[in-house]
């Protein structure tokens, strides 16, 4: 059972690490300026993710949000997933989504079935299914912000890596855009225009094609509640591909959208925690 409070108002805990550095973002900012805003509706509470275990049971519900990279406490995420399904606590993004919270693999998954996603395998023995590149990518399949990514001339795959590492093509792209959605609700994208510089980003005018292809994934990933967001390159070609299907705790570039994209998103948040209440 989920302790339920005893105020008039539903509780969250809200589970952030304001002190963690990110290049080219602000997470801290981020935060603050969200539970800002979800204390008009909610009381809230924040934690650092080491502590959300220990502390979910006394709130309605929890919101992860810029918690960084969970490889930097595997062990103490690991214990909240557990405790929060034993608990049945409501939990926003819900612990059923296959992007990124559940590792990388997914990559492999729908490189396999064909979508529309950068090429990627996992074993030595695929490797000949990658195409002819300039260079390659080796990253841990458990990785994130670039931790342990690191460049090849050829497809290579270190002994005894199979199961564990992804290896995909160094892909030639014009820019990299990013869609935002609250459930399957279309929010907002932005977009990098300069390749090198992925954190620069500007407000971005998705067409019906880009949004029917961010939607495919949304729509193939199983997430019941919460935040996603679409990360994708556009080919010299004009297409996209898929890059990153982030689920777990995607940052939001909030501070560079306007202010009417920022309150809607705001209100669609709110709303999304609520559901998850009801």
């Amino acid at each position: 059972m989920i302790a339920v409070s005893g105020a008039s108002r539903p509780s969250v805990l809200f589970v952030t690490d304001l002190a963690y550095e990110a290049q080219g973002r602000r997470y801290c900012d981020e935060d603050i300026f969200l539970t800002s805003r979800l204390r008009e509706t909610f009381d809230v509470a924040l934690c650092h993710p080491r502590d959300a275990a220990a502390l979910l049971d006394r709130f309605d519900a929890v919101v992860v949000r810029n918690s960084g990279p969970v490889l930097h406490y595997q062990e103490a995420y690991d214990a909240f997933r557990t405790r929060a399904r034993e608990s049945g606590a409501r939990v926003h993004n819900s612990l059923d989504g296959r992007g990124d919270m559940a590792g990388k693999q997914y990559l492999v998954d729908l490189s396999r079935a064909g979508f529309p996603v950068i090429p990627t395998v996992d074993r030595a023995a695929d490797l000949w299914l990658l195409p002819r590149s300039a260079g390659y990518v080796v990253k841990p399949k458990l990785g994130a912000d670039s931790v342990g990514l690191r460049f090849t001339d050829e497809p290579e795959y270190p002994e005894g890596g199979d199961g564990t590492l992804l290896v995909q093509p160094r892909i030639d792209f014009r820019y990299e855009v990013s869609f935002y959605f609250v459930g399957h609700d279309f929010q907002y994208a932005l977009h990098a225009p300069h390749p090198a510089r992925r954190w620069v980003l500007e407000p971005y005018a998705p067409t019906a094609a880009d949004l029917d292809f961010a939607r495919r994934f949304v729509e193939w990933n199983t997430l019941t509640h919460g935040i996603q967001r679409v990360d994708a390159c556009r080919t010299p070609e004009g297409g996209l591909l898929l890059v990153e299907l982030e689920d777990l705790n995607p940052y939001l570039s909030l501070d560079l959208v306007s202010d009417r994209v920022r309150e809607a998103f705001v209100a669609r948040m709110r709303d999304s925690v609520r559901e998850l209440l009801a």
